[in-house]
């Protein structure tokens, strides 16, 4: 399939409103989806799901709850998850903040009946969103999605701009592919934010990246499936009006440590990440996403796992994408 959107179009802020249109927008998150490959095997780790939760618990719901557009979130979870688990979420599902589904699988089709019952499927616009387990938003994500989106028309979106967390240092980083990825779509039909790999949505459909402050965080800790520390290092202040409590407690950052990091430490960081990527799109673009998969399991030294904590979309995933 041509890359329908190769020639994106982005755009800066701010651009003409939209015309008036009613938008139903839903948060697409896998929490423990059952999956095969070599991110199940990181997830099937002791204590993988219990330092998930906490980070659920930390940043993510925060983060939705603290939206100022309206928004559902639609979170699932495997039938065979645990019961601490489904305690410790129990208080969430009661207050509403979320809707749990549990499924083995979950396809395209019933991504689109899910989010037209949470929704009540009465918009213009059907906006899906993938938002992982461990991430965070700002306060204006989702308005400033909702925005972009446009009756009638079919665009995969990415707001290209946010941090990195890890431990106390945070950095800024500008993905054009990132995967917080949006889908505004008709609902007739609707492929969703899942119809492919974040960084792959353009074969599928047109491509619309907004600037703009930071909308989003990824954080980086030590059972990340692929996220690294990328971007540049910044001083976490001016962005925490935008990520209510999630930058606090985070180190402050004088001109001496940026200028090490971008002298020293950033050069070396986007050294490697050239290389990286380099090779996997070479490895893509020969052998495809399974192509890729397999190489992934056989690096790791082990062979691929069945029914394992973890998830990805039908056909890929974050952790399992080109990125």
């Amino acid at each position: 399939m041509p890359d329908v959107g190769a020639t994106d179009l982005e755009r800066r802020p701010r651009a003409a409103p939209a015309p008036t249109r009613r938008v139903d927008h839903v948060l697409l998150t896998r929490f423990n989806l059952p999956s095969v490959g070599r991110e199940s095997v990181i997830r099937a780790q002791d204590g993988w799901l219990r330092e998930r939760l906490e980070l659920f618990l930390r940043y993510t719901v925060p983060a939705v709850a603290s939206q100022t557009a309206p928004v559902g979130w639609i979170v699932y979870l495997d039938p065979a998850s645990p019961a601490w688990l489904l305690e410790r979420l129990a208080p969430l599902v009661t207050a509403g903040a979320f809707a749990p589904l549990y499924r083995e699988t979950v396809s395209r089709e019933e991504i689109a009946e899910d989010a037209r019952a949470v929704t009540g499927g009465s918009g213009d616009v059907l906006l899906t969103t993938n938002l992982d387990n461990d991430d965070a938003l700002a306060t204006d994500f989702a308005a400033r999605l909702q925005a972009l989106a446009r009756p009638g028309e079919r665009r995969a979106l990415y707001l290209a701009h946010g941090l990195i967390r890890r431990g106390g240092h945070v950095y800024l980083r500008r993905d054009r592919r990132n995967a917080f990825v949006s889908v505004s779509e008709p609902w007739d039909e609707p492929m969703t934010a899942w119809r492919d790999w974040h960084n792959l949505m353009h074969r599928h459909m047109p491509v619309l990246v907004d600037g703009g402050a930071p909308a989003w965080i990824q954080v980086v800790h030590d059972r990340n499936v692929s996220n690294r520390v990328r971007g540049r290092r910044i001083d976490p202040g001016r962005h925490r009006a935008l990520f209510p409590g999630m930058l606090d407690d985070a180190a402050p950052t004088g001109p001496g440590a940026i200028l090490v990091d971008g002298w020293l430490r950033r050069p070396l960081r986007e050294s490697r990440e050239g290389v990286r990527v380099l090779g996997k799109r070479v490895v893509l673009a020969a052998a495809g996403k399974r192509g890729l998969d397999a190489l992934k399991d056989r690096l790791y030294h082990r062979p691929p796992a069945a029914l394992q904590m973890g998830g990805r979309p039908p056909g890929g995933g974050r952790d399992g994408n080109a990125s």
